[in-house]
Protein backbone atom coordinates (compact mmCIF):
# COMPACT_ATOMS: atom_id res chain seq x y z
CA UNK A 1 0.00 0.00 0.00
CA UNK A 2 1.30 3.50 -0.87
CA UNK A 3 0.61 7.04 0.71
CA UNK A 4 1.46 10.52 -0.06
CA UNK A 5 4.00 11.74 1.98
CA UNK A 6 4.54 15.56 3.20
CA UNK A 7 7.79 16.02 1.64
CA UNK A 8 9.11 19.49 0.57
CA UNK A 9 11.50 18.26 -2.09
CA UNK A 10 8.84 16.35 -4.23
CA UNK A 11 6.05 18.37 -3.34
CA UNK A 12 4.13 15.23 -1.97
CA UNK A 13 4.13 13.30 -5.72
CA UNK A 14 6.20 10.79 -4.53
CA UNK A 15 4.65 7.52 -3.49
CA UNK A 16 5.68 5.87 -0.18
CA UNK A 17 6.56 1.89 -0.20
CA UNK A 18 5.95 0.26 3.34
CA UNK A 19 8.62 -2.22 3.92
CA UNK A 20 6.51 -4.50 3.13
CA UNK A 21 5.98 -3.25 -0.09
CA UNK A 22 9.78 -3.48 -0.76
CA UNK A 23 10.82 -6.79 0.43
CA UNK A 24 8.01 -8.03 -2.00
CA UNK A 25 9.84 -6.24 -4.65
CA UNK A 26 13.14 -7.67 -4.03
CA UNK A 27 11.89 -11.18 -3.83
CA UNK A 28 10.62 -11.19 -7.29
CA UNK A 29 13.23 -8.98 -8.59
CA UNK A 30 15.60 -11.22 -6.67
CA UNK A 31 13.56 -14.60 -8.27
CA UNK A 32 13.08 -15.73 -4.79
CA UNK A 33 9.09 -15.11 -5.03
CA UNK A 34 8.70 -17.63 -7.89
CA UNK A 35 11.00 -19.79 -8.83
CA UNK A 36 12.22 -18.80 -12.36
CA UNK A 37 12.44 -20.91 -15.85
CA UNK A 38 15.70 -18.98 -16.95
CA UNK A 39 18.97 -20.48 -17.98
CA UNK A 40 21.69 -20.32 -14.92
CA UNK A 41 23.34 -17.26 -17.62
CA UNK A 42 20.68 -15.36 -17.48
CA UNK A 43 19.96 -15.62 -13.59
CA UNK A 44 23.72 -14.89 -13.22
CA UNK A 45 23.75 -12.04 -15.67
CA UNK A 46 20.27 -10.94 -14.23
CA UNK A 47 21.40 -10.84 -10.38
CA UNK A 48 24.40 -8.78 -11.90
CA UNK A 49 26.79 -11.44 -10.59
CA UNK A 50 26.44 -13.87 -7.51
CA UNK A 51 28.64 -13.18 -4.01
CA UNK A 52 31.21 -16.04 -4.29
CA UNK A 53 34.02 -16.01 -1.75
CA UNK A 54 32.97 -19.35 -0.49
CA UNK A 55 32.83 -21.13 -3.64
CA UNK A 56 30.24 -23.77 -3.16
CA UNK A 57 27.26 -21.16 -2.24
CA UNK A 58 26.27 -19.87 -5.30
CA UNK A 59 24.76 -23.44 -6.35
CA UNK A 60 22.35 -23.32 -3.05
CA UNK A 61 21.44 -19.49 -4.20
CA UNK A 62 20.89 -20.86 -7.73
CA UNK A 63 19.13 -23.95 -6.76
CA UNK A 64 16.26 -21.15 -4.16
CA UNK A 65 15.74 -19.49 -7.76
CA UNK A 66 15.69 -21.94 -10.56
CA UNK A 67 13.35 -24.43 -11.42
CA UNK A 68 14.82 -28.01 -11.91
CA UNK A 69 18.20 -26.21 -11.39
CA UNK A 70 20.93 -28.61 -12.13
CA UNK A 71 24.77 -27.94 -10.60
CA UNK A 72 26.74 -29.59 -13.64
CA UNK A 73 24.86 -26.37 -15.46
CA UNK A 74 26.95 -23.96 -13.83
CA UNK A 75 30.07 -26.02 -13.72
CA UNK A 76 29.31 -26.12 -17.44
CA UNK A 77 29.35 -22.15 -17.37
CA UNK A 78 32.45 -21.66 -15.51
CA UNK A 79 34.78 -24.80 -17.45
CA UNK A 80 33.31 -22.77 -20.85
CA UNK A 81 34.50 -19.22 -19.45
CA UNK A 82 31.08 -17.71 -19.82
CA UNK A 83 30.55 -16.95 -16.31
CA UNK A 84 34.00 -16.39 -14.12
CA UNK A 85 35.09 -15.95 -10.14
CA UNK A 86 36.80 -12.34 -9.98
CA UNK A 87 37.30 -9.44 -7.53
CA UNK A 88 34.72 -7.13 -8.63
CA UNK A 89 31.87 -5.29 -6.26
CA UNK A 90 33.20 -3.99 -3.23
CA UNK A 91 36.37 -5.70 -3.50
CA UNK A 92 34.36 -9.38 -2.94
CA UNK A 93 34.69 -12.52 -4.95
CA UNK A 94 31.67 -12.52 -7.55
CA UNK A 95 30.76 -15.20 -9.94
CA UNK A 96 29.56 -13.00 -12.92
CA UNK A 97 29.02 -13.29 -16.45
CA UNK A 98 31.86 -13.18 -18.51
CA UNK A 99 30.53 -10.50 -20.89
CA UNK A 100 29.63 -8.38 -17.85
CA UNK A 101 33.66 -8.55 -16.48
CA UNK A 102 34.68 -7.32 -19.63
CA UNK A 103 31.76 -4.71 -19.61
CA UNK A 104 32.54 -3.45 -15.87
CA UNK A 105 35.59 -4.14 -14.87
CA UNK A 106 37.41 -1.14 -15.70
CA UNK A 107 34.63 1.07 -13.96
CA UNK A 108 35.55 -0.88 -10.89
CA UNK A 109 39.27 -0.37 -10.98
CA UNK A 110 40.13 3.02 -8.90
CA UNK A 111 37.77 1.41 -6.17
CA UNK A 112 39.10 -1.62 -6.26
CA UNK A 113 42.86 -0.27 -5.71
CA UNK A 114 41.52 2.16 -2.99
CA UNK A 115 40.30 -0.96 -0.84
CA UNK A 116 43.37 -2.78 -0.99
CA UNK A 117 45.46 0.40 -0.25
CA UNK A 118 42.89 1.16 2.58
CA UNK A 119 43.89 -2.29 4.12
CA UNK A 120 47.23 -1.99 3.13
CA UNK A 121 48.40 1.75 2.63
CA UNK A 122 51.49 1.97 4.79
CA UNK A 123 52.86 -1.17 3.59
CA UNK A 124 52.28 0.04 -0.03
CA UNK A 125 53.21 3.22 0.14
CA UNK A 126 56.77 3.49 -1.52
CA UNK A 127 55.23 0.83 -4.41
CA UNK A 128 54.18 2.52 -7.68
CA UNK A 129 51.05 0.75 -8.40
CA UNK A 130 51.63 1.14 -12.33
CA UNK A 131 55.06 -0.61 -12.32
CA UNK A 132 53.75 -3.31 -9.82
CA UNK A 133 51.28 -3.93 -12.57
CA UNK A 134 53.53 -4.00 -15.14
CA UNK A 135 55.82 -6.11 -13.34
CA UNK A 136 53.01 -8.76 -12.54
CA UNK A 137 51.80 -9.00 -16.49
CA UNK A 138 55.40 -9.72 -17.37
CA UNK A 139 55.51 -12.87 -14.57
CA UNK A 140 51.81 -14.16 -16.25
CA UNK A 141 53.17 -13.25 -20.12
CA UNK A 142 53.92 -17.43 -19.95
CA UNK A 143 50.52 -18.15 -19.70
CA UNK A 144 50.80 -20.20 -16.83
CA UNK A 145 48.03 -19.51 -13.68
CA UNK A 146 49.36 -18.83 -10.28
CA UNK A 147 48.75 -18.33 -7.08
CA UNK A 148 48.52 -15.36 -5.15
CA UNK A 149 51.58 -16.03 -2.98
CA UNK A 150 53.28 -17.25 -6.31
CA UNK A 151 52.95 -14.27 -8.22
CA UNK A 152 53.59 -12.14 -5.41
CA UNK A 153 56.66 -14.11 -4.52
CA UNK A 154 57.65 -13.69 -8.05
CA UNK A 155 57.77 -10.01 -7.81
CA UNK A 156 59.34 -9.65 -4.24
CA UNK A 157 62.66 -9.36 -5.08
CA UNK A 158 61.97 -5.76 -6.65
CA UNK A 159 59.75 -4.47 -3.67
CA UNK A 160 60.89 -6.33 -0.67
CA UNK A 161 59.65 -4.16 2.06
CA UNK A 162 55.75 -4.18 1.74
CA UNK A 163 55.74 -8.38 2.47
CA UNK A 164 53.93 -11.14 0.22
CA UNK A 165 50.59 -10.01 1.38
CA UNK A 166 49.96 -7.17 0.03
CA UNK A 167 51.75 -7.45 -3.29
CA UNK A 168 49.63 -10.38 -3.87
CA UNK A 169 46.27 -8.47 -2.44
CA UNK A 170 47.29 -5.40 -4.92
CA UNK A 171 47.90 -7.39 -7.89
CA UNK A 172 45.25 -10.18 -7.91
CA UNK A 173 41.96 -8.17 -6.32
CA UNK A 174 43.61 -4.45 -7.50
CA UNK A 175 45.40 -3.73 -10.44
CA UNK A 176 45.36 -6.33 -12.78
CA UNK A 177 42.33 -7.98 -14.03
CA UNK A 178 41.89 -11.67 -12.95
CA UNK A 179 39.37 -14.49 -12.70
CA UNK A 180 40.07 -17.32 -10.44
CA UNK A 181 40.34 -20.39 -12.76
CA UNK A 182 37.59 -23.96 -11.94
CA UNK A 183 38.36 -26.52 -10.69
CA UNK A 184 37.58 -24.28 -7.82
CA UNK A 185 33.93 -23.36 -8.24
CA UNK A 186 32.60 -26.38 -9.68
CA UNK A 187 30.20 -28.68 -7.63
CA UNK A 188 31.32 -30.44 -4.79
CA UNK A 189 35.57 -29.62 -5.66
CA UNK A 190 37.98 -28.31 -3.52
CA UNK A 191 40.38 -26.36 -4.96
CA UNK A 192 43.30 -23.66 -4.47
CA UNK A 193 43.14 -20.20 -6.03
CA UNK A 194 45.14 -20.20 -9.12
CA UNK A 195 44.49 -17.13 -10.90
CA UNK A 196 44.76 -15.89 -14.83
CA UNK A 197 44.58 -12.45 -16.94
CA UNK A 198 40.99 -11.97 -17.89
CA UNK A 199 42.54 -11.22 -21.21
CA UNK A 200 44.10 -14.84 -21.13
CA UNK A 201 41.00 -16.76 -19.66
CA UNK A 202 38.31 -14.86 -22.14
CA UNK A 203 40.73 -14.27 -24.74
CA UNK A 204 39.78 -9.92 -24.73
CA UNK A 205 40.86 -7.43 -22.83
CA UNK A 206 38.48 -5.45 -21.12
CA UNK A 207 36.72 -2.46 -22.31
CA UNK A 208 38.29 0.72 -21.88
CA UNK A 209 35.99 3.05 -20.51
CA UNK A 210 33.87 5.40 -22.86
CA UNK A 211 34.97 8.92 -22.84
CA UNK A 212 32.08 11.39 -21.31
CA UNK A 213 33.34 14.61 -20.90
CA UNK A 214 29.64 15.71 -19.52
CA UNK A 215 30.56 13.36 -16.50
CA UNK A 216 27.52 11.12 -17.58
CA UNK A 217 29.01 7.64 -16.41
CA UNK A 218 27.63 5.40 -19.19
CA UNK A 219 29.39 2.38 -17.38
CA UNK A 220 27.69 3.81 -14.49
CA UNK A 221 24.69 4.21 -15.62
CA UNK A 222 24.39 0.52 -16.52
CA UNK A 223 25.33 -0.52 -13.50
CA UNK A 224 22.22 1.45 -12.12
CA UNK A 225 19.95 0.39 -14.44
CA UNK A 226 20.90 -3.69 -14.06
CA UNK A 227 20.91 -2.65 -9.82
CA UNK A 228 17.49 -1.74 -10.46
CA UNK A 229 16.24 -4.40 -12.44
CA UNK A 230 17.89 -6.57 -9.70
CA UNK A 231 17.35 -4.88 -6.33
CA UNK A 232 15.39 -1.79 -6.59
CA UNK A 233 13.20 0.43 -6.05
CA UNK A 234 16.35 1.58 -3.96
CA UNK A 235 18.26 4.52 -2.51
CA UNK A 236 21.87 5.87 -3.99
CA UNK A 237 22.97 4.56 -0.83
CA UNK A 238 21.95 1.33 -1.49
CA UNK A 239 23.55 1.24 -4.95
CA UNK A 240 26.68 1.99 -3.44
CA UNK A 241 26.57 -0.60 -0.83
CA UNK A 242 26.24 -3.09 -3.22
CA UNK A 243 28.65 -1.66 -6.17
CA UNK A 244 31.35 -0.33 -3.58
CA UNK A 245 31.55 2.54 -5.74
CA UNK A 246 30.88 5.94 -4.70
CA UNK A 247 27.09 6.35 -5.69
CA UNK A 248 27.36 7.06 -9.23
CA UNK A 249 26.09 10.28 -9.04
CA UNK A 250 26.80 11.41 -12.60
CA UNK A 251 24.99 8.08 -14.24
CA UNK A 252 22.10 8.73 -11.71
CA UNK A 253 21.60 12.31 -12.45
CA UNK A 254 21.91 11.01 -16.40
CA UNK A 255 19.06 8.54 -15.54
CA UNK A 256 16.86 10.68 -13.69
CA UNK A 257 14.37 11.47 -16.69
CA UNK A 258 13.81 7.79 -17.38
CA UNK A 259 13.28 6.78 -14.01
CA UNK A 260 10.23 6.41 -11.39
CA UNK A 261 10.87 7.92 -7.76
CA UNK A 262 9.01 6.59 -4.22
CA UNK A 263 10.27 7.57 -0.67
CA UNK A 264 10.74 4.68 2.02
CA UNK A 265 8.90 4.86 5.17
CA UNK A 266 12.48 6.32 6.58
CA UNK A 267 11.49 9.53 3.91
CA UNK A 268 14.54 8.16 1.80
CA UNK A 269 14.06 8.79 -2.20
CA UNK A 270 14.20 5.44 -3.93
CA UNK A 271 14.20 4.80 -7.52
CA UNK A 272 13.47 2.47 -10.33
CA UNK A 273 12.37 1.17 -13.76
CA UNK A 274 9.50 2.23 -14.47
CA UNK A 275 7.92 -1.24 -15.41
CA UNK A 276 9.39 -3.28 -12.70
CA UNK A 277 7.91 -5.80 -10.55
CA UNK A 278 6.30 -4.20 -7.59
CA UNK A 279 4.19 -6.95 -6.11
CA UNK A 280 1.10 -6.51 -3.45
CA UNK A 281 2.90 -6.64 -0.10
CA UNK A 282 0.60 -9.02 0.35
CA UNK A 283 1.49 -11.29 -2.05
CA UNK A 284 2.46 -14.79 -0.89
CA UNK A 285 6.13 -15.65 -0.31
CA UNK A 286 7.49 -19.13 0.32
CA UNK A 287 10.13 -20.47 2.17
CA UNK A 288 13.25 -19.78 0.73
CA UNK A 289 17.18 -21.37 1.72
CA UNK A 290 19.85 -18.63 0.90
CA UNK A 291 23.63 -18.99 1.17
CA UNK A 292 26.07 -17.47 2.68
CA UNK A 293 26.92 -13.96 2.19
CA UNK A 294 23.90 -13.41 -0.36
CA UNK A 295 23.44 -10.46 -2.21
CA UNK A 296 19.72 -10.54 -1.54
CA UNK A 297 20.66 -9.33 1.61
CA UNK A 298 23.99 -7.65 1.33
CA UNK A 299 23.05 -5.28 -1.63
CA UNK A 300 21.43 -2.67 0.08
CA UNK A 301 22.73 -0.14 2.39
CA UNK A 302 19.27 -0.19 4.83
CA UNK A 303 18.59 -3.91 4.72
CA UNK A 304 15.23 -4.04 6.79
CA UNK A 305 13.41 -4.26 3.80
CA UNK A 306 14.46 -7.99 4.28
CA UNK A 307 16.53 -8.81 7.87
CA UNK A 308 15.80 -7.17 11.00
CA UNK A 309 18.52 -4.63 12.21
CA UNK A 310 18.71 -7.03 15.52
CA UNK A 311 19.86 -10.00 13.18
CA UNK A 312 21.72 -7.67 10.60
CA UNK A 313 25.32 -9.24 11.97
CA UNK A 314 23.89 -12.69 10.43
CA UNK A 315 24.56 -11.25 7.51
CA UNK A 316 28.16 -9.89 7.11
CA UNK A 317 29.59 -13.14 9.66
CA UNK A 318 28.40 -15.77 6.67
CA UNK A 319 25.49 -17.14 8.33
CA UNK A 320 23.33 -19.33 5.47
CA UNK A 321 19.45 -17.52 6.14
CA UNK A 322 15.91 -19.16 6.03
CA UNK A 323 13.33 -16.74 4.45
CA UNK A 324 9.97 -17.03 6.34
CA UNK A 325 7.66 -14.78 4.69
CA UNK A 326 10.00 -13.21 2.97
CA UNK A 327 12.01 -12.48 6.13
CA UNK A 328 15.30 -13.85 7.60
CA UNK A 329 13.85 -16.04 10.24
CA UNK A 330 16.44 -18.49 10.74
CA UNK A 331 19.90 -20.02 10.62
CA UNK A 332 20.99 -23.14 8.57
CA UNK A 333 23.82 -25.63 8.02
CA UNK A 334 24.29 -29.23 7.06
CA UNK A 335 25.09 -31.75 9.88
CA UNK A 336 28.46 -33.49 8.57
CA UNK A 337 27.78 -36.85 10.27
CA UNK A 338 24.08 -37.19 8.63
CA UNK A 339 23.88 -34.56 6.25
CA UNK A 340 20.81 -33.17 7.73
CA UNK A 341 19.85 -29.64 7.19
CA UNK A 342 19.60 -27.75 10.61
CA UNK A 343 17.40 -24.59 11.16
CA UNK A 344 17.42 -22.62 14.30
CA UNK A 345 14.94 -20.18 13.85
CA UNK A 346 15.17 -17.15 15.40
CA UNK A 347 11.49 -16.15 16.45
CA UNK A 348 8.99 -18.15 16.81
CA UNK A 349 7.64 -20.49 14.13
CA UNK A 350 3.33 -21.06 13.77
CA UNK A 351 2.79 -24.67 13.01
CA UNK A 352 2.57 -24.16 9.06
CA UNK A 353 5.48 -22.01 8.78
CA UNK A 354 7.24 -25.11 10.84
CA UNK A 355 5.83 -27.46 8.60
CA UNK A 356 6.91 -25.57 5.24
CA UNK A 357 10.61 -24.93 6.30
CA UNK A 358 10.94 -28.33 6.99
CA UNK A 359 9.28 -29.81 3.84
CA UNK A 360 11.69 -26.69 1.63
CA UNK A 361 14.77 -28.25 4.24
CA UNK A 362 14.37 -31.74 2.71
CA UNK A 363 14.35 -30.62 -0.29
CA UNK A 364 17.39 -28.69 0.10
CA UNK A 365 19.34 -31.38 1.46
CA UNK A 366 18.39 -34.02 -1.62
CA UNK A 367 19.48 -31.28 -3.48
CA UNK A 368 22.99 -31.06 -1.72
CA UNK A 369 23.39 -34.69 -1.48
CA UNK A 370 22.41 -35.59 -4.95
CA UNK A 371 19.50 -37.26 -3.92
CA UNK A 372 20.69 -39.65 -0.87
CA UNK A 373 19.02 -37.89 2.21
CA UNK A 374 16.11 -35.68 2.96
CA UNK A 375 16.96 -35.42 6.63
CA UNK A 376 15.80 -32.18 8.17
CA UNK A 377 15.94 -30.94 11.74
CA UNK A 378 14.19 -27.74 13.13
CA UNK A 379 15.34 -26.90 16.41
CA UNK A 380 12.66 -25.27 18.96
CA UNK A 381 11.89 -21.37 18.55
CA UNK A 382 13.49 -19.93 21.27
Amino acid sequence: MTRTPNSPRDGGRSPVLSTRALNRATLARQLLLDRADVPPLDAVAHLCGMQAQEPQEPFTGLWSRLRGFQPGALDDLLTGRQVVRTHLMRRTVHLVAAEDVLAWRARHNAMLRQRVLGTYRRELAGVDLDELAAAGRAVLADGEPRSMAQLARAVADRWPEPGTRPLGEMLVAGVLPMVQLPPRGVWRTKAGVRNALVSAWLGREIDPLPAAEDGSDPVGQELVRRYLAAYGPAATADVRAWSGLAGLPGAVAALRGELVTFRDERGRELLDLPDAPRPDPDAPAPVRFLPAFDNAILGYDDRTRIIDDADRGLSVAGARVVLVDGRVSATWDVEGETGAVVVTPLRAFSRAERSEVAEEGRELAAFLSDGESRRVRVASSS
